[in-house]
């Protein structure tokens, strides 16, 4: 255990927020980085981070990744040895008709990042992928050693890209790195554009719910308490030398629940829970998305212990508790 402070980037995002709360929890300090964008509402964001400064082992710096030389400063004033690289662009459908932003933040933004690690000694980068990488892969479940060479979104490319360039980073200069390919994360304090938001936000307005391929689709949904547990251990777990990375300290793990879910399933425990009935529009499959996803986590649960303990109906009950409570609904 160190008293230095760990780098969170995105600490006002969901996973960020959680991740710097998991850590705080910890008795372990955390300089919180966001830029606080209107990708969504700021007020959501600005109550994340109000909780986090409660404790006074948290400090934030409001910047934006891609400006090249603020990161820098940072980096050299704290010399982190540990960083949790979660701010990005996020959304896959956002990415067709926004694609600067992608660029901008996930690929100038990530560079920024891995160049303040190599100059500042940084022991260890742990850093945010996405499942979006296995693109129409069809072998489930999806495996670390799949291929992931035909995204099918501008947002999985940049995740493909960000995991290269952390492999050259750590085959040049020695740095240790972690890349997460997150599934579907969901829980309390989620982000309005996911799936599980939209549905809740639709069913308490009247509204229908979009539901594409007609609803039959499958998603690994993974329970944010079961993710920030496993980057709490992973953040010192630095990775060995892997021979098949031209020996470079690096390593890429899937972070899921490892049991996909039917979407409408999901869709009748959140009626369930909030006792109203869902008006469905049921829409043809749209560009970018994939029918199913399932994660392989046999690695992550040898090297970590990882075992995600979160059914889907608990999960949806403690995400529609805190909707009421936050929305006065």
């Amino acid at each position: 255990m160190t008293d230095q402070a760990i780098l969170v980037t995105g600490a006002a995002g969901f996973i960020g927020f959680h991740v710097a709360r998991q850590l705080l929890g910890e008795g372990r300090p955390v300089v919180g980085l966001d830029n606080i964008n209107s990708y969504y509402d700021p007020e959501l964001k600005r109550a994340r981070l109000q909780l986090l400064r409660n404790d006074a082992c948290f400090s934030f710096v409001e910047t934006d990744l891609a400006d090249r030389e603020a990161i820098a400063a940072l980096f050299a004033r704290h010399r982190f040895a540990k960083v949790v690289h979660l701010a990005a662009q996020a959304g896959v459908r956002y990415s067709i008709d926004h694609p600067h932003a992608y660029a901008d933040s996930n690929l100038k933004g990530f560079l920024n990042v891995l160049e303040g690690c190599r100059h500042n000694d940084c022991r260890h980068l742990v850093y945010a992928s996405s499942s979006s990488v296995y693109g129409a892969n069809t072998k489930l479940p999806f495996a670390v050693q799949d291929r992931t060479d035909h995204p099918v979104s501008f947002y999985a490319a940049t995740k493909k890209a960000n995991e290269l360039m952390a492999q050259s980073y750590s085959h040049l200069y020695r740095l240790p790195v972690t890349g997460l390919r997150f599934f579907t994360i969901y829980g309390p304090w989620g982000r309005p554009d996911m799936a599980m938001f939209l549905f809740v936000n639709a069913i308490m307005a009247g509204r229908p719910i979009r539901l594409f391929n007609h609803g039959r689709m499958r998603r690994d949904f993974t329970y944010i308490d079961d993710v920030t547990r496993v980057v709490s251990k992973l953040i010192d777990r630095v990775p060995a030398d892997d021979p098949s990375a031209a020996n470079a300290p690096c390593k890429v793990y899937n972070v899921g629940n490892h049991h996909p879910e039917e979407l409408m399933h999901v869709v009748g425990l959140l009626e369930q829970e909030l006792g109203r009935t869902a008006i469905k529009e049921l829409l043809p499959m749209q560009p970018g998305d994939v029918l199913e996803t399932f994660a392989d986590v046999e690695d992550l649960m040898r090297d970590t212990g990882f075992a995600p303990s979160t059914p889907i109906a608990h999960g949806v009950r403690n995400f529609v508790t805190w909707y009421r409570d936050y929305f006065k609904v």
